[in-house]
Protein backbone atom coordinates (compact mmCIF):
# COMPACT_ATOMS: atom_id res chain seq x y z
CA UNK A 1 0.00 0.00 0.00
CA UNK A 2 0.97 3.63 -0.28
CA UNK A 3 1.87 5.22 2.09
CA UNK A 4 -0.85 8.46 1.30
CA UNK A 5 -3.28 5.57 1.44
CA UNK A 6 -2.16 4.01 5.06
CA UNK A 7 -2.15 7.72 7.14
CA UNK A 8 -5.55 8.63 5.31
CA UNK A 9 -7.19 4.96 6.76
CA UNK A 10 -5.10 5.86 10.32
CA UNK A 11 -6.20 9.04 10.23
CA UNK A 12 -9.92 8.25 9.64
CA UNK A 13 -10.21 4.91 11.90
CA UNK A 14 -7.99 6.91 14.78
CA UNK A 15 -11.41 9.38 15.49
CA UNK A 16 -14.02 6.53 14.64
CA UNK A 17 -11.96 3.93 17.19
CA UNK A 18 -11.73 6.81 19.74
CA UNK A 19 -15.51 7.82 19.41
CA UNK A 20 -16.52 4.41 20.28
CA UNK A 21 -14.30 3.85 23.33
CA UNK A 22 -15.92 7.03 24.82
CA UNK A 23 -18.71 6.04 23.82
CA UNK A 24 -18.75 2.74 25.47
CA UNK A 25 -16.60 4.39 28.67
CA UNK A 26 -20.26 6.03 29.03
CA UNK A 27 -22.00 3.40 29.06
CA UNK A 28 -19.73 1.70 31.41
CA UNK A 29 -19.58 4.31 34.04
CA UNK A 30 -23.86 4.73 33.38
CA UNK A 31 -24.29 1.48 34.49
CA UNK A 32 -21.53 1.49 37.09
CA UNK A 33 -23.79 3.86 38.52
CA UNK A 34 -26.79 2.46 37.74
CA UNK A 35 -25.36 -0.87 39.62
CA UNK A 36 -24.30 1.25 42.93
CA UNK A 37 -27.39 2.93 43.36
CA UNK A 38 -29.27 -0.43 43.00
CA UNK A 39 -27.07 -1.24 46.29
CA UNK A 40 -27.87 1.64 48.15
CA UNK A 41 -31.81 0.50 47.53
CA UNK A 42 -31.33 -2.63 48.52
CA UNK A 43 -29.98 -1.42 51.68
CA UNK A 44 -32.19 1.49 52.47
CA UNK A 45 -35.04 -1.12 52.36
CA UNK A 46 -33.07 -3.29 54.72
CA UNK A 47 -33.23 -0.34 56.87
CA UNK A 48 -36.52 0.90 55.84
CA UNK A 49 -37.92 -2.95 56.75
CA UNK A 50 -35.89 -2.98 60.25
CA UNK A 51 -37.95 0.80 61.16
CA UNK A 52 -41.34 -1.26 62.14
CA UNK A 53 -39.20 -3.62 64.71
CA UNK A 54 -38.17 -0.72 65.98
CA UNK A 55 -41.51 1.31 66.46
CA UNK A 56 -43.15 -1.99 68.02
CA UNK A 57 -39.91 -1.89 70.67
CA UNK A 58 -40.52 1.27 71.35
CA UNK A 59 -44.09 1.78 71.36
CA UNK A 60 -44.75 1.41 75.74
CA UNK A 61 -42.19 3.96 76.00
CA UNK A 62 -43.58 6.86 73.96
CA UNK A 63 -45.99 6.62 71.05
CA UNK A 64 -45.40 10.04 70.27
CA UNK A 65 -41.94 9.60 68.57
CA UNK A 66 -43.48 5.86 66.88
CA UNK A 67 -46.02 7.73 65.25
CA UNK A 68 -43.61 10.42 63.87
CA UNK A 69 -41.40 7.66 62.79
CA UNK A 70 -44.00 5.40 61.35
CA UNK A 71 -45.45 8.54 59.34
CA UNK A 72 -41.83 9.40 58.35
CA UNK A 73 -41.19 5.90 56.43
CA UNK A 74 -44.26 5.57 54.83
CA UNK A 75 -43.48 8.75 52.77
CA UNK A 76 -40.51 6.74 51.57
CA UNK A 77 -40.57 5.95 47.67
CA UNK A 78 -38.79 3.78 45.90
CA UNK A 79 -38.85 5.20 42.37
CA UNK A 80 -38.06 8.75 43.61
CA UNK A 81 -34.97 10.44 41.69
CA UNK A 82 -31.89 10.66 43.78
CA UNK A 83 -32.92 14.33 45.19
CA UNK A 84 -35.56 13.10 46.51
CA UNK A 85 -35.07 9.93 48.02
CA UNK A 86 -32.02 11.73 49.40
CA UNK A 87 -34.28 13.96 51.35
CA UNK A 88 -36.89 10.78 52.29
CA UNK A 89 -34.19 8.88 53.64
CA UNK A 90 -32.53 12.02 56.13
CA UNK A 91 -36.20 12.39 57.69
CA UNK A 92 -36.10 9.16 58.57
CA UNK A 93 -32.54 9.73 59.54
CA UNK A 94 -33.88 11.98 61.86
CA UNK A 95 -36.74 10.24 63.09
CA UNK A 96 -34.54 7.28 63.90
CA UNK A 97 -31.90 9.97 65.88
CA UNK A 98 -34.76 10.64 67.95
CA UNK A 99 -35.83 7.72 68.78
CA UNK A 100 -31.97 6.99 70.38
CA UNK A 101 -32.49 9.85 72.18
CA UNK A 102 -35.40 8.57 73.41
CA UNK A 103 -33.68 5.30 74.20
CA UNK A 104 -31.21 7.74 76.75
CA UNK A 105 -34.62 9.01 78.36
CA UNK A 106 -35.84 5.55 79.16
CA UNK A 107 -32.88 3.29 80.80
CA UNK A 108 -35.15 0.30 80.94
CA UNK A 109 -35.44 0.54 76.77
CA UNK A 110 -32.24 1.00 76.45
CA UNK A 111 -31.12 -1.70 78.44
CA UNK A 112 -33.91 -3.90 76.37
CA UNK A 113 -32.20 -6.78 74.58
CA UNK A 114 -34.75 -6.80 71.50
CA UNK A 115 -34.03 -2.81 71.42
CA UNK A 116 -30.15 -3.39 71.51
CA UNK A 117 -30.48 -5.85 68.72
CA UNK A 118 -32.08 -3.60 66.71
CA UNK A 119 -30.15 -0.88 67.14
CA UNK A 120 -27.34 -3.27 66.37
CA UNK A 121 -28.44 -4.18 63.05
CA UNK A 122 -29.14 -0.31 62.77
CA UNK A 123 -25.68 0.42 63.36
CA UNK A 124 -24.97 -2.35 60.54
CA UNK A 125 -26.90 -1.59 57.97
CA UNK A 126 -25.82 2.46 58.37
CA UNK A 127 -22.22 1.71 57.84
CA UNK A 128 -23.11 -0.94 54.34
CA UNK A 129 -25.30 2.49 53.25
CA UNK A 130 -22.26 4.38 53.77
CA UNK A 131 -20.23 1.75 51.64
CA UNK A 132 -22.79 1.96 49.07
CA UNK A 133 -23.02 5.53 48.86
CA UNK A 134 -18.89 5.87 48.45
CA UNK A 135 -19.13 3.05 45.92
CA UNK A 136 -21.72 5.05 44.09
CA UNK A 137 -20.41 8.54 44.45
CA UNK A 138 -16.69 7.15 43.07
CA UNK A 139 -18.91 6.34 39.81
CA UNK A 140 -20.45 9.26 39.36
CA UNK A 141 -17.12 11.36 39.62
CA UNK A 142 -15.46 8.83 37.02
CA UNK A 143 -19.05 9.51 35.03
CA UNK A 144 -18.60 12.98 35.45
CA UNK A 145 -15.25 13.81 34.89
CA UNK A 146 -15.58 11.99 31.66
CA UNK A 147 -18.73 13.90 30.98
CA UNK A 148 -16.76 17.44 31.74
CA UNK A 149 -13.11 16.73 30.23
CA UNK A 150 -11.98 18.05 26.96
CA UNK A 151 -12.68 16.10 24.40
CA UNK A 152 -14.91 13.58 25.79
CA UNK A 153 -17.31 16.35 26.56
CA UNK A 154 -18.19 15.97 23.07
CA UNK A 155 -19.10 12.73 22.94
CA UNK A 156 -21.39 13.33 26.24
CA UNK A 157 -23.00 16.65 24.33
CA UNK A 158 -23.48 14.39 20.77
CA UNK A 159 -25.33 11.70 23.18
CA UNK A 160 -27.10 13.31 25.66
CA UNK A 161 -25.17 12.23 28.88
CA UNK A 162 -25.31 14.58 31.40
CA UNK A 163 -24.11 15.19 34.95
CA UNK A 164 -25.59 13.04 37.67
CA UNK A 165 -25.62 14.22 41.03
CA UNK A 166 -23.45 12.35 44.58
CA UNK A 167 -25.71 11.14 46.75
CA UNK A 168 -25.17 12.51 50.51
CA UNK A 169 -27.19 11.73 53.33
CA UNK A 170 -27.55 12.55 56.88
CA UNK A 171 -27.41 9.13 58.71
CA UNK A 172 -28.44 8.30 62.19
CA UNK A 173 -25.21 7.37 62.97
CA UNK A 174 -23.37 10.34 62.16
CA UNK A 175 -22.36 12.38 65.12
CA UNK A 176 -21.70 16.19 65.21
CA UNK A 177 -18.31 16.79 67.24
CA UNK A 178 -18.54 18.28 70.59
CA UNK A 179 -17.40 22.07 70.39
CA UNK A 180 -13.91 21.90 72.37
CA UNK A 181 -13.00 25.55 73.95
CA UNK A 182 -9.42 25.31 75.03
CA UNK A 183 -9.48 28.91 75.76
CA UNK A 184 -11.00 28.67 79.76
Amino acid sequence: MEPLIVTLIVLIAAPVVWVIVTYNKFIKYRNMIEENWSGIDVTLKRRFNLIPNLVNAIKGYSAHEADVLTRTAQTRSATASVAVREEEESQISRSLSGIFALAEAYPDLKASANFLALHNSLDEIEEEIQQARRRYNYSVRKYNTLVESFPSNYIARKFQFVRRNFFSLELVTQRELPQVDLRK
